[in-house]
């Protein structure tokens, strides 16, 4: 049997978390690492299309039209630095056109499965809301990291993210699970920023990834070049750190 890809979504309902960019810069690790890594684009923003240099205004399909419409995932991937799955501001507008489908929370998982031959790892960005596009990702994924802006309102939407993944886990998919809770956007000169790892530990043990994200402008300006920030500032401490969660998750969850 040919190995299939592991499928990660990265979901947090609040939004600034520095999903999108974990979600871009953690598959352009796989890729400097030697994987085949693709990224869906499940946010009505598209800040993920754009962040590769896709004007998402310009596309013919999207991600909308795999879900509502059953078109092949593999017309709307486009190569760049990784193979990115689009978004369209349409997919707006896919929950609505989605709500009478039979079947309609797996209609990600169904679109994934021809290509989960043709990648290693399939990381999803999600919309910041738990609607029925993250239902999907959840549904299509493994596992789930969860990036966490180390503050104390970021933190309590993971008691509402919990509820929602057992929820799922109890009605469309038993197997996923949490792989990782990740600090993101880390002023390590603050102690609220210590105080804030610090209960995230107490509460979530070895699910906090080893890795930290810090604040840096790199992640503002790397966008606007159309690149991840591994290309953008290689040598840079944003680069390392994706790289080090790379390890982290490559090692299978070893701290």
């Amino acid at each position: 049997m040919t190995p299939q890809a592991q499928v990660i979504a990265f979901t947090n309902q609040k939004g600034g978390v520095a999903k999108t960019t974990t979600t871009l810069n953690l598959a352009a690790a796989f890729v400097e690492s030697g994987h085949r890594a693709l990224c869906v684009d499940l946010d009505p923003q598209g800040n993920l299309t754009m962040s590769q240099g896709i004007d998402p205004d310009s596309l013919e399909v999207s991600m909308y039209d795999v879900l509502v419409h059953d078109v092949s995932i593999r017309e709307v991937v486009r190569k760049r630095e990784v193979d990115v799955a689009c978004a369209s501001i349409d997919l707006a507008g896919a929950e609505i056109a989605m709500s009478t489908k039979i079947g309609r929370e797996r209609s990600l998982e169904k679109a994934l499965r021809p290509i989960r031959e043709d990648y290693d790892f399939i990381c999803i960005d999600t919309p910041p809301s738990l609607g029925l596009l993250t239902i999907n990702a959840l549904t299509a994924a493994d596992k789930v990291i969860v990036p966490v802006q180390c503050e104390y309102l970021s933190m309590r939407g993971l008691v509402q993210l919990q509820n929602t993944l057992s929820m799922i886990r109890e009605n469309l998919n038993p197997d996923v699970e949490i792989q990782g809770i990740l600090p993101t956007l880390v002023d390590s000169r603050t102690v609220h920023a210590k105080e804030a790892i610090e209960l995230l530990e107490e509460n979530f043990g070895d699910q906090v990834f080893a890795s930290r994200i810090t604040k840096t402008v790199r992640f503002a300006e790397a966008p606007v070049k159309g690149m991840s920030v591994l290309k953008y500032d290689p040598d840079g401490k944003a680069a390392y750190a994706y790289r080090q969660l790379a390890k982290e998750v490559l090692g299978n969850g070893k701290r």
